[in-house]
Order: C-alpha cells, then sequence, then structure tokens
C-alpha cells in the first residue's frame, strides 16, 4: 500500500494586491467570503480567525459594516458612523479614530461573519448582531478602556484560537 500525503499551504497577499480583484468579483455580482486581518474590529472580530462573507454595496446606512477604500489601494472593514450627502465616517469597532471616505468608496457591504471557527453565519441584520451593536456603539466613550482591559488582561487568560 502506497501511503500519500497532503499539506495544505497557505498564501497570504497584501491587500492592496488582492482586494482590488475582490471588487472585481463584487461588481459581477459575485458575493466573496474574506479572511479578516487587522485588529480594528476588535474585541468581537479578531485577525486570521474570523471570515466575513460580503457583496457588493448596493445601499449602505449607517451602523453597518463595509468594506472601503479610504484611499488608493488602502481598504478598511469598518463600521459606518456617519453619512453626510457623500461623505461617510467610519470607525473600526477596536479603534478610536474615524476614517472617511466617499459613498462611492464603500466598494461591499457585509452579509454576516463567520467567527471563532464556526461555519454558521452570524447574520448582520439578526438579532445578535443587531444588540452587539446597539451597546457598543453606545459604550464609545469608554471603549479605551474596555479594550484596553481587552488587550491586557482577557487575551492573555482566554487566548483566540487561530484556525
Amino acid at each position: 500500500m502506497t501511503k500519500t500525503s497532503s499539506t495544505i499551504s497557505k498564501i497570504q497577499f497584501p491587500n492592496a494586491v488582492l482586494l482590488p480583484i475582490v471588487v472585481e468579483e463584487l461588481e459581477k455580482g459575485k458575493t466573496v467570503t474574506l479572511n479578516l486581518r487587522g485588529y480594528s474590529m476588535r474585541p468581537f472580530l479578531e485577525n486570521d480567525r474570523d471570515k466575513a462573507l460580503l457583496k457588493k454595496a448596493v445601499n449602505p446606512r449607517v451602523g453597518d459594516p463595509v468594506l472601503a477604500e479610504v484611499s488608493p489601494r488602502h481598504y478598511v472593514l469598518h463600521r459606518i458612523i456617519a453619512i453626510d450627502g457623500d461623505k461617510v465616517t467610519l470607525r473600526g469597532d477596536g479603534n478610536l479614530g474615524e476614517e472617511h471616505c466617499l459613498l462611492s468608496d464603500v466598494k461591499a457591504e457585509v452579509i454576516g461573519f463567520y467567527r471563532k471557527g464556526r461555519t454558521t453565519l452570524d447574520r448582520i441584520d439578526g438579532r445578535k448582531w443587531r444588540i452587539y451593536s446597539w451597546f457598543w456603539t453606545r459604550l464609545y466613550p469608554f471603549r479605551r478602556y474596555l479594550l484596553a482591559f481587552y488587550r491586557r488582561i482577557w487575551l492573555r487568560i482566554f487566548k483566540p484560537k487561530i484556525e
């Protein structure tokens, strides 16, 4: 009997290379599942652990998490905190600062997230996400302290599982 083994390789591309291709696919009407990289949506979404299911942005609203191009070839997946005409203000749940773009620079809306290695989608129109969003956005004045606690204490006790 011959024993064969296979290995799976993980290849990462810089966002400036990968995300324009993702946007092209979204423009064709496809949905895309994107592995999340970065810490701007902490504490509920983790780097290299969670995934986002995206669709082409049609009618983004305040409170929606979106993929936006904030400068040429620099994309962020953040929540919309304000829309004033065609100007959009974004903030990552794990960020204190804001980023700005035009409504036309919002390339994708999030349908939902695959969190903690699960295969079930946490939809953003679901009750769980709406409740989380309502509380977290209202905690903005205290976010600095909550995020510091999360980084300095919580993560040391409960390390996130990276798949």
